[in-house]
């Protein structure tokens, strides 16, 4: 078993999907073969000092394929690392570099903007570079192997997708504690918990509202984090100051029993900018399906890919108001069928979405013999032997 070097921008304690995604993979490796190369972020010091292996933290908040990055990750290697990139766009370009240095084998992650680069003139010729540097790229889903094998050959791609920690993630996670913290006991709600950005769809829950409390009066809306949207979505909200709860970021430990707190989840994601700003996956509706809850998702990039359509929940148009409140009162009206869902998505999350089963692949894909990229180095040491 040879050492790990982990690159990515995406790490705790910052939140998000993608820093937890890359945590878990590292977390669930055995202890001292991993070294995490990440940028600084507030509380960063008491969070690595608690991680099983080494975390260097880059002075800054975000790394770019830069010199100074190249040069600080390249001190780094050992002969015979396999590195990984958290994010193949756009640290993956250091991947000469690090092959330079002794790394034995690149792994690259790609997430949902990876996919939307493939679209893009220049950024789809970059998304080939980095491609090139490659001994494996993975992707999510369907969705994400569409848009990345047009530029990355199929041999190099391998799926892998981020799991759920169901011991976490349960029905009776906290929910009724958080709901009298709320003053939400008794009352039917629907939880998003995600970022507060456009594309997440919560101005679209709100929009939707008004629909939903025609049919359940008393219902609630449950927006869990933050972000930049938050002080117009509390705009948005302000004539609902009784049916919709705005909480801002909580703790990730307090997550669970925030997706406890409801009776159905919606995030009706919907894709942006001309396709540039789209879903990848959404592991919140997996942890979602894994608390027990119907799930309502928008039909965003591989977002269907996180939902099985009329059997754990419900996929709409994420841009259409009268289809978000439909599909919202359609669960809350009908409460067996959405427990039955619900309890089907918890059965789906246990057999295909652990955590277990994802560090499983994971190890297969460290331990893949294929043939490595050979780095320029050796390519010129070759060229020179022959002549």
């Amino acid at each position: 078993m040879g050492r790990t070097l982990i690159v990515t921008n995406d790490f705790p304690p910052r939140p998000g999907g993608i820093q937890s995604f890359v945590h878990s993979l590292a977390s669930r490796r055995p202890p001292g073969s991993v070294v995490v190369y990440a940028p600084c972020w507030p509380g960063d010091g008491e969070f690595d000092a608690r991680q099983p292996y080494r975390v260097v933290r880059h002075p800054g908040k975000l790394m770019l394929p830069t010199r100074d990055v190249a040069r600080r990750a390249v001190r780094l290697v050992e002969p015979g690392d396999t590195v990984v990139f958290g994010a193949a766009a756009p640290l993956g370009l250091l991947a000469p570099a690090l092959r330079d240095a002794g790394a034995d084998r690149v792994i690259m992650l790609t997430h949902g903007h990876e996919a939307s680069w493939a679209r893009l003139p220049v950024a789809r010729d970059l998304l080939r570079r980095i491609g090139e540097h490659a001994d494996l790229v993975t992707y999510l889903g369907a969705y994400t192997h569409a848009r990345l094998s047009t530029r990355i050959p199929e041999d190099k791609l391998a799926r892998l997708a981020p799991g759920v920690d169901t011991a976490l993630f349960r029905p009776g996670a906290g929910g009724d504690r958080v709901r009298a913290a709320l003053g939400l006991t008794g009352r039917p709600v629907v939880v998003c918990v995600s970022r507060l950005v456009p594309r997440k769809g919560q101005d679209m829950l709100i929009k939707a509202w008004p629909r939903v409390l025609a049919e359940v009066p008393d219902a609630c809306l449950l927006l869990v984090g933050g972000g930049p949207s938050r002080r117009s979505l509390e705009r948005a909200a302000a004539g609902h100051r009784d049916s919709v709860v705005i909480t801002g970021p909580v703790p990730w430990s307090e997550l669970p029993a925030h997706y406890d707190a409801g009776d159905v989840f919606a995030m009706p994601c919907r894709t942006r900018l001309a396709g540039i700003d789209v879903e990848g996956l959404g592991i919140v509706y997996l942890e979602a399906a894994a608390t027990g809850l119907p799930v309502v998702a928008g039909s965003s990039g591989g977002a269907p890919d996180a939902v099985r359509h009329g059997d754990t929940g419900l996929v709409v148009d994420g841009g259409s108001a009268a289809a978000v409140a439909e599909a919202v009162t359609a669960l809350l009206g009908d409460r067996d069928a959405a427990r039955a869902m619900g309890e089907r998505g918890r059965a789906w999350i246990e057999a295909e979405w652990t955590w277990d089963r994802v560090a499983a692949r994971f190890a297969g894909l460290l331990d893949h013999p294929g043939t490595a990229v050979r780095s320029r180095r050796a390519r010129r040491s070759a060229w020179r032997s022959r002549a």
